[in-house]
């Protein structure tokens, strides 16, 4: 499977644990910022992809002497640089898609840097978004899903649209059977595997699936 790996300019935590996470395979594209981070994990992108305004000129210069793709956006524009990154590298029609350094700071970004995993146009590839133990998922209706970990790992469902219908959870100390999970409510926050898998399905609605490794 192909994967693409995008760091944006968020924060990065715990390095060690996210270059583990990593493959020889993976093609690293950066959102401006995020190639400070791919350069602290030893990196060198294939694309970086802004208005480059977190990013020195020097280095800039030095990303094209290295034959990285550069694509220079006005600092004036009508999306972020992450969502910039996001259409191209959806351009490439990978298999995958694992965002990262993509929380922390300012509030309004972290939330939208969330939410893009939701646009429809992204529904082709498997999204997650890492940060440190953390992993986050969008599960899409009439999906399903097998998470894998360890006994003791959280899983908490966050519902994005006003109902999430028919939720069957297995694999957790609290199942869940033909249940309707409601926005804004947190009686899905906090479950927890009980073995090595949970599986995960829904019908009408659309979740946040957020698993925390012990």
């Amino acid at each position: 499977m192909s994967r693409i790996v995008i760091f944006a300019n968020g924060i990065l935590t715990e390095p060690d644990r996210l270059r583990r996470r990593l493959r020889p395979d993976d093609r690293i594209f950066c959102a401006d910022g995020g190639t400070v981070h791919a350069q602290a994990l030893g990196l060198t992108p294939q694309a970086v992809i802004g208005d480059l305004d977190s990013l020195a000129p020097d280095l800039v210069t030095e990303m094209e002497a290295a034959g990285v793709a550069i694509h220079r956006h006005p600092v004036r524009k009508d999306q972020t640089d992450l969502e910039l990154a996001f259409q191209v590298a959806m351009a490439e029609q990978p298999d995958e898609i694992l965002l990262v350094t993509a929380l922390g700071g300012r509030l309004d970004q972290m939330l939208a840097n969330i939410l893009l995993l939701t646009r429809p146009e992204y529904a082709l590839a498997r999204l997650t978004l890492v940060d440190g133990p953390q992993s986050l998922r969008v599960l899409r209706p009439h999906q399903a899903m097998t998470l894998t970990g360890r006994p003791g790992d959280t899983l908490s469902l966050v519902p994005l649209t006003p109902t999430v219908e028919q939720v069957n959870l297995a694999g957790v100390e609290w199942p869940l059977t033909e249940a309707m999970l409601t926005l804004g409510s947190t009686w899905s926050i906090s479950n927890v595997l009980t073995g090595s898998e949970a599986c995960l399905q829904i019908g009408e609605g659309m979740l946040l699936v957020v698993q925390i490794e012990v």
